[in-house]
């Protein structure tokens, strides 16, 4: 059975070692990469107002490694966020964090919903500000519903996501094999993903009915539930909660025949 790593180019190498060393055949194929967004006047006003904020959310290991960048270009020192709780998202964001001396909160689901469940975000005040450390089009959700309790926002957009232009040609240099495969799998763990893989399947839309597609989440497991049903497609899909590895191989066990 084929596993299609569709992680960003410089994250997927750690999944792909861990899953060859189980056996599983992987073919690297990313749906997204990162660029950082240019410097502003909008930026360095975000930053300016950063130590007025009750908690720092980053989405991602770039997400911190942006921001930080950020702050040092701003000059506002990391000692004067001392007051700040910083949540991430999941457990590769919390060790990015702490690569520069940062604790923070991680939720049992790497998801917005596993975030906004952190009781953490629940002591704060109704009025406290919540700073976002996120790529363009990221965690909205989560932003959207902590401003309706009247929270206020700070939003930074500190990278924009695309689908790599290599993503193409991985997929046309690989298309007779996908085609002849009656099941693979394949992980998707974002919206932006999904939509690039859509795209980049159009043209062979029978390639989804052949995958088993491992999902981030509970928004994101329903968002391909009701593409499934609207297109009358009938690829299967579960709901992965982390980006473990033993998460990952736990699930792709019974397509591989494995007990």
């Amino acid at each position: 059975m084929l596993f299609l790593n569709t992680r960003p180019a410089d994250r997927a190498a750690g999944l792909t070692q861990a899953l060859q060393a189980a056996q599983v055949e992987v073919l690297e194929l990313p749906l997204l990469e990162l660029a950082p967004a240019p410097w502003s006047e909008a930026l360095a006003q975000l930053y300016a107002q950063l130590d007025t904020v009750q908690a720092i959310v980053a989405v991602s290991p770039s997400a911190v490694h942006y921001g930080m960048a950020g702050l040092q270009r701003s000059g506002l020192p990391l000692h004067a966020l001392a007051q700040v709780q910083w949540i991430a998202v999941g457990e590769a964001t919390a060790q990015a964090l702490q690569s520069y001396g940062v604790s923070s909160h991680v939720p049992e689901v790497e998801t917005s919903e596993g975030m906004l469940d952190l009781p953490a975000l629940h002591r704060l005040n109704a009025s406290a500000g919540v700073a976002f450390w996120r790529g363009e089009g990221g965690r909205q959700f989560m932003m959207d519903s902590l401003r309706a309790k009247g929270m206020r926002i700070l939003n930074f957009v500190l990278y924009r996501r695309q689908c790599p232009a290599q993503a193409a040609q991985i997929l046309a240099a690989n298309l007779a094999r996908l085609q002849r495969e009656p099941r693979y799998c394949m992980l998707i763990s974002s919206e932006a993903s999904w939509l690039n893989w859509l795209a980049l399947t159009a043209d062979h839309p029978e390639l989804l009915n052949h995958a088993h597609i491992l999902a981030l989440g509970g928004r994101l497991s329903g968002l391909l539930d009701g593409c499934r049903q609207a297109r009358q497609l009938t690829f299967s899909s579960i709901q992965l909660n982390d980006l473990r590895l033993e998460s990952i191989l736990q699930q792709i066990a019974p397509v591989q025949g494995t007990p």
